[in-house]
């Protein structure tokens, strides 16, 4: 892994904003290969998405839509480890949501004024499950249960084709994840074209599809590749979106009492994920720093995936960063804003406690960021790229939106009726004031006369 060095300079926010390590984003390429694909899924609907079906996946989905009994024949040959697994999944992710459901509240500003805000689930939400270089169940569970926590009426996942299915299925245990949570509609879709789907619904063309193959949703969640995360960006002026995700990340604080074994395997295991993934070591301690560089290169080529991390841990977007102190590692850390962030340091609660940008944050040794893509409860569904100095994971609070109730009657109108309408009119918006003028007064619209007819109206 590069090195970058901060010891000894008083940088600047913006100069260490700037020294971050990031990954390069063809964004401006990616837009120009989406936006066809959307314009094309809007026009032809299912017709398109079994030729696109076709043309990535190597596939043409039979179905494009799960038949139930495939997915409950999924479900019924689920290896029973790995059912277990996935339900204590679901049964940690489920006692954390429920806690995270806001509460409707009230407030009384005075004799019937009252201000209340309500939280309203999404009515429909579209969730995405990457396909790729690996198989994501746990993102199933991510997108689908704070979902289910927060009410939201109608779900729809989509996730790709799996490699070699001869009738175009998803990946076995994906679909018995969704028989797990209980969500039935299933689409054989990925990519950007199932992004088009879920913002523009998409019209049966095939017998089995009938007139409509799937309704417009009105968000969209989940994480993908840069064609699924450009293709969300440009629906995102119509249709809600959680965030446009890129590479995943880890940031790990380190000091010198920390495992070397420990930071090595780590940093690789976000490795595996991608070849742009970023892995970035801050530690305060050289001796640390040698030694997690002689562990990568006794363990990157024994890992299965060892020519995808070698390329993530030696690209830009991934460094072991040289600071003068802890300070200078928090410093560094809240600059780069990791999606994971894993503080092993002696006094780590200290450390947490001064932590201000991360998507999630890891407290101490054992607890390694693949528990949280698992099972430790937590959502892995997280902001990158430095996101996290301003947006967070998803959660309950992705799937309702907070939604005030005015409650005032005559009399407490009346207490600011004046005050509104002198309000307005330092606006130039005159007609607001008379909007509330007119319940007390006879003609808001005769300024020579309204600050009598105020008066006779107890407004003053």
């Amino acid at each position: 892994m590069r090195i970058i060095d901060l010891r000894g300079q008083n940088l600047s926010r913006a100069e260490l904003l700037a020294a971050m390590p990031r990954a390069a984003m063809g964004t401006s390429e990616a837009t120009e290969l989406v936006r066809p694909i959307l314009d094309d899924v809007k026009e032809r609907g299912a017709a398109a998405l079994r030729d696109f079906g076709e043309k990535f996946d190597g596939v043409r989905p039979v179905n494009l839509r799960v038949p139930a009994e495939a997915i409950t024949a999924a479900l019924d040959t689920l290896d029973p480890e790995v059912r277990a697994a996935i339900e204590e999944s679901v049964r940690r992710a489920r006692a954390v949501a429920a806690n995270q459901v806001p509460e409707d509240f009230y407030t009384d500003l005075a004799e019937g004024a009252r201000v209340a805000e309500r939280w309203i689930p999404i009515q429909r939400v579209g969730l995405y499950v990457p396909g790729g270089k690996a198989v994501y169940p746990s993102s199933v569970i991510m997108n689908a249960v704070p979902a289910q926590a927060a009410g939201v009426e109608s779900l729809a996942i989509a996730t790709p084709p799996a490699k070699g299915d001869p009738e175009g299925l998803p990946n076995k245990t994906i679909l018995a994840t969704c028989a797990i949570l209980g969500v039935s509609e299933v689409y054989a879709v990925g990519g950007a074209q199932a992004i088009a789907m879920f913002a523009y619904g998409a019209k049966g063309s095939e017998p089995q599809d009938g007139d409509v193959l799937c309704d417009p949703v009105d968000k969209i969640t989940g994480p993908g590749n840069i064609f699924v995360a450009t293709a969300k960006s440009l629906v995102s002026a119509f249709v809600g979106i959680d965030a446009v995700a890129g590479p995943t990340e880890i940031g790990i604080i380190a000091d010198a009492q920390a495992n070397p074994k420990f930071l090595a395997a780590d940093l690789i295991g976000q490795a595996e994920h991608d070849e742009l993934a970023g892995s970035v070591l801050f530690t305060d301690s050289t001796a640390i720093a040698d030694a997690v560089q002689a562990e990568l290169a006794v363990r990157v080529p024994k890992t299965e995936h060892a020519e995808r991390v070698h390329t993530s841990l030696s690209g830009s977007q991934s460094a072991i960063v040289l600071t003068d102190n802890l300070d200078q590692s928090i410093d560094a850390a809240n600059a780069y804003a990791a999606e994971h962030l894993e503080i092993q340091t002696a006094d780590a609660d200290a450390v947490v406690k001064r932590i201000k940008n991360a998507g999630a944050i890891f407290r101490g040794p054992y607890s390694p960021v693949p528990l949280g893509d698992y099972m430790s409860g937590s959502n892995h569904v997280l902001p990158t790229g430095g996101t996290a100095r301003f947006a967070a994971g998803l959660g309950v609070h992705t799937f309702m939106k907070p939604v005030e109730v005015i409650e005032y009657d005559e009399q407490g109108l009346k207490e600011l009726a004046a005050r509104v309408n002198a309000f307005a009119v330092s606006e130039d918006l005159p007609a607001h004031g008379e909007c509330v003028l007119t319940r007390f007064v006879a003609d808001p619209y005769d300024k020579a006369t309204l600050r009598e007819q105020e008066e006779q109206a107890g407004l003053r």
